[in-house]
């Protein structure tokens, strides 16, 4: 029951710092000039990106470099495979002769 209540404090703080996050983000793209897609494609990626770093810091600090590594290798997997079944979804994607017999084969190695 107490980790039940632990879990739901915890995403109670990671929406409220999300929202914090998106918002600093908004203020700083504001004060500077900076299109909104810019901020976006940095300050919310590095925002999203930071729970993974400290999983992976804390792991390997603590001698667990096989959460590291699973960590690293199901992110990416995750995160490309998500954002390219979403994009196949909305619009069909064409892929060159080139990037499946030379670019996909390097990139998965």
């Amino acid at each position: 029951m107490i980790s039940l209540i632990i879990l739901l404090i915890g995403v109670v703080f990671l929406v409220l710092g999300a929202n914090s996050l998106v918002d600093g983000a908004s203020v700083i793209a504001k004060r500077f000039n900076i299109p909104n897609i810019v901020i976006g494609l940095t300050i919310v990626a590095f925002g999203t990106s930071a729970p993974e770093l400290v999983v992976n810091v804390i792991s390997a600090l603590n001698g667990k470099s096989a959460i590291t590594l699973g960590n690293v290798i199901g992110s990416n997997v995750i995160n490309i495979l998500v954002i390219l079944g979403i994009t196949a979804i909305i619009y069909p994607l064409t892929v060159a002769r080139n990037t499946v017999k030379f670019e996909i084969p390097i990139a998965l190695f």
